[in-house]
C-alpha cells in the first residue's frame, strides 16, 4: 500500500468519494480533523458507514483520539466493528497503549510517530505485538520540537523510524503529508526523497494528492526495464559474473532487481483487479 488518505469522521458525505478516489487505504479520522463537540457524532457516522466499508475493496483504517484523552475508550469499542481494517493510533510512544489498542480491538495497528518521546523509541513501538506498520506525523512533530519542517531539519527522525521497521521486521513505514495541497510538484518531491530514504507509502489529505504518492511509491517504466534486463542476464549468465549498462551485477543487485519486477506485478495486478 502506498496511498493513505485522509477522510474526516464528521464528514460522511465524504466517505464514498474516498473509497473511490484510487488510494490504496482511506483513513477515516477521529482526531485532528474532527472538533471536539463532534467527536460523538463522527462516531456515529463512522458506526454507520462500516457496512460499506466492509463492502469496499479499499482498506480502511480508523485514527482514534489518542490513549489519555476522554474519546479512547470509546473509539476502541467502534474500532473494533466490521469493517475497520486497521487502528491508527496517534501520539504513539508507549508500549501500554499499543497493548490496549491491540487486546481491545485484534487488529493491526499503525502507531503514529509524531513525538520526540516517539521518534526515540521508535523500535521499541514498532516491535510491539500487533504493529503492522509506522507512521510519521510530520507535522505534530515539528510541533513537538519546535523545528522547521524542511526536509534536513525532520531527516533523523525520518531515518530512525525507517531504521526501526527494518530491525523490528515490518513493512516500510508511511511518510507524513504534504500540506501544499495544490504543488503537485512539491508533493512528488517529497513522495521521491521518501521512496529514496526507504519509506512505502506517503500520507495524502486530499484526493488529488492520491495519483502522484501512487506514482511516486511505483516503480517508473525504466526501473522496471533496467531490472528484468538484469534479471534476465543474469538467470542467462546461470549465476556466473555479468554486466549490464555498465555495472556489475553481483546477488544484492540481483535480489533488488528481482523485488522491483515483483513490485511492478503486484502494482498492475491491483490496478487490474
Amino acid at each position: 500500500m502506498r496511498s493513505f488518505l485522509f477522510v474526516p469522521g464528521s464528514k460522511p458525505e465524504r466517505f464514498a468519494k474516498a473509497l473511490a478516489a484510487g488510494a490504496d487505504a482511506v483513513i477515516v479520522d477521529l482526531e485532528d480533523a474532527v472538533a471536539d463537540a463532534e467527536k460523538a457524532s463522527a462516531r456515529a457516522h463512522v458506526a454507520d458507514a462500516v457496512r460499506a466499508f466492509l463492502a469496499s475493496p479499499v482498506r480502511v483504517l480508523l485514527r482514534i483520539n489518542g490513549a489519555g484523552t476522554q474519546w479512547f475508550e470509546e473509539d476502541l469499542s467502534l474500532a473494533a466493528s466490521e469493517g475497520i481494517d486497521g487502528i491508527v493510533l496517534p501520539k504513539a510512544e508507549n508500549p501500554a497503549a499499543l497493548t490496549a489498542v491491540a487486546a481491545a480491538t485484534a487488529k493491526p495497528v499503525w502507531p503514529i510517530i509524531e513525538s520526540a518521546v516517539g521518534a526515540w523509541n521508535a523500535l521499541e513501538v514498532a516491535r510491539m505485538p500487533g504493529v503492522e506498520r509506522l507512521i510519521f506525523g510530520s507535522v505534530d512533530f515539528e510541533l513537538d520540537l519546535d523545528c522547521d519542517g524542511s526536509w534536513d531539519a525532520l531527516l533523523h527522525a525520518r531515518s530512525r523510524i525507517v531504521l526501526a521497521s527494518r530491525v523490528a521486521g515490518i513493512q516500510s513505514p508511511v511518510d507524513g503529508v504534504t500540506v501544499a495541497i495544490d504543488d503537485e510538484r512539491q508533493l512528488a518531491e517529497d513522495s521521491s526523497k521518501a521512496r529514496s530514504l526507504g519509506f512505502g507509502g506517503k500520507l495524502c489529505i486530499h484526493p488529488r494528492q492520491v495519483g502522484v504518492v501512487n506514482a511516486a511509491f511505483s516503480p517508473s517504466a525504466d526501473e522496471i526495464a533496467k531490472a528484468r534486463r538484469i534479471v534476465e542476464a543474469y538467470e542467462r549468465a546461470e549465476g556466473g559474473a555479468v554486466s549490464v549498462d555498465g555495472r556489475m551485477v553481483d546477488l544484492p543487485v540481483l535480489l533488488k532487481a528481482r523485488r522491483i519486477v515483483g513490485l511492478s506485478e503486484n502494482v498492475r495486478g491491483s490496478v487490474q483487479g
